[in-house]
């Protein structure tokens, strides 16, 4: 392959700047910056110069041989100070030495087709570079290291044993086999769904760690939904008054729930409203709607002239949400007996039942699982494969039920390859090329 470089630090000025090379002329290039052996993993201060002799900067050189290597190319790392013109010079000199510039995610992708990473450990890397908990982070860390990748690899080798019992019994065709009660199929079937069951719920929570959640409070006006928004952040972020319409525009905060990063987002009050001011901010809320994850539909206990059905007609109905009433500290016991339902009682005055909503929040959209142990980075892709094959897993079981052994055979060979695009066995170019541009540049 042709040989690539890029600056691998972050943008801006910092005390040391990085610039990583891979591919066929990386030993040449390091051989121009200095001019004595180079021992593999060995670091070499040196004194970078220009074409004409010119002392760019001067730090350490870093040559990794292939296959021992990120990439499982020769690699090459120069450290110098972290001047980003510096780093630009020298980057440039990398080009007039024969590199060319990297494209985003283009040294992940290198050890990903050099057999390095598979391609959940690839994604994991910017995963972890983008975490935004320490609980997203440890989990990146895990996937990185090939744990989601081994519950996708014993998924396979059980969905590939079953194929296989299958197809031997196909190739008997004078024998009277019902499959449907054949106890080998019956128990690795029932296996599979079992398994695949708990890591698409483990993968579920990783999109969670990754992504967050988009979670809009919605209501009334004078429900209390910024008085909510500053308890959940526990800070002053949004204006509160007493005067109704006072939240005109949408208000978002980030805050974390049990290692969750939750968008919080504070909405104008819903009501027919003549003030243009007031109902661009509404449209706005309907807008922020239909972006959630989970809505809290928010009503006030001295509101009794508003109906949680009223606020939830208008939203989509493939939306979470959750029935909360504010002001406990209020008399409750016609308010609870006007709305049916689950309903989670809270005060933002006094904090009362504050946790149990947190706690509400993560369990209601498959979150309250303890972050500490068993998580691992995932994505919405592999979320998609992982329900995809469990459909061809339950077609295959009606085609088992039905006596069509052949057709019940090829939707479990469907569901070896979708469960292999999760790990690249199985993948096409284009879906490469969409998961890599994502990327950093230099990673």
């Amino acid at each position: 392959m042709d040989t690539i470089a890029a600056i691998a630090t972050a943008a801006g000025p910092g005390g040391v700047g990085i610039i990583r090379i891979s591919g066929a002329k990386t030993r040449e290039i390091a051989q121009a910056f200095y001019a004595r052996a180079i021992r593999h993993r060995h670091a070499h201060f040196s004194s970078f110069r220009d074409a004409d002799g010119v002392e760019i900067d001067h730090g350490l050189l870093l040559f990794f041989q292939a296959p021992h290597s990120f990439t499982g190319e020769d690699v090459l790392e120069l450290q110098v100070h972290g001047s980003p013109i510096a780093l630009n010079m020298l980057l440039r000199r990398c080009f007039q030495l024969g590199a060319r510039h990297a494209r985003a995610g283009e040294f992940t992708e290198r050890a990903f087709l050099n057999h390095k990473l598979d391609l959940a450990q690839a994604e994991a890397v910017a995963d972890l570079i983008t975490a935004q908990s320490e609980a997203a982070a440890t989990a990146a860390v895990r996937s990185l290291d090939g744990e989601f990748s081994r519950h996708i690899e014993h998924i396979l080798r059980e969905l590939t044993e079953l194929r296989t019992y299958i197809e031997a019994l196909i190739d008997f065709p004078d024998e009277e086999i019902d499959f449907s009660q054949d106890a080998q199929i019956t128990r690795r079937s029932a296996r599979l769904t079992a398994l695949l069951s708990v890591v698409a719920a483990k993968a579920q929570f990783g999109v969670r760690l990754r992504d967050g959640l988009y979670v809009v409070i919605i209501g009334p006006p004078n429900a209390g939904k910024s008085s909510l928004l500053n308890a959940l952040a526990q800070s002053d972020r949004a204006i509160v008054t007493a005067i109704a319409g006072t939240t005109r525009d949408v208000l978002r905060e980030q805050i974390t729930l049990n290692g969750v990063p939750v968008t919080l987002v504070d909405t104008a009050g819903l009501r027919d409203s003549a003030d243009a001011i007031e109902a661009e901010g509404i449209r706005r809320a309907h807008t922020e709607i239909m972006r959630a994850d989970l809505a809290l539909v928010l009503i006030g206990a001295d509101q009794v002239e508003f109906a949680f059905t009223e606020l939830e007609a208008s939203l989509p109905d493939s939306l979470k949400r959750l029935r909360v009433l504010n002001k406990s500290d209020l008399a409750l016991a016609g308010q609870r007996k006007k709305h049916s339902g689950d309903l989670h009682a809270i005060s933002t005055k006094t904090g009362a039942g504050l946790a149990e909503l947190c706690s509400a929040i993560l369990q209601h959209t498959g979150s309250n699982r303890d972050t500490s142990t068993g998580s691992f980075s995932a994505r919405a892709r592999h979320v998609q494969a992982l329900a995809a094959v469990q459909q061809h897993l339950a077609i295959a079981q009606s085609w088992l039920a039905a006596g069509h052994a052949e057709l019940a055979a090829e939707e479990l060979r469907l569901a070896q390859n979708t469960l292999s695009e999760i790990t690249g066995a199985f993948t096409a170019d284009d879906l490469l090329g969409k998961i890599f541009s994502s990327f950093c540049i230099g990673k």
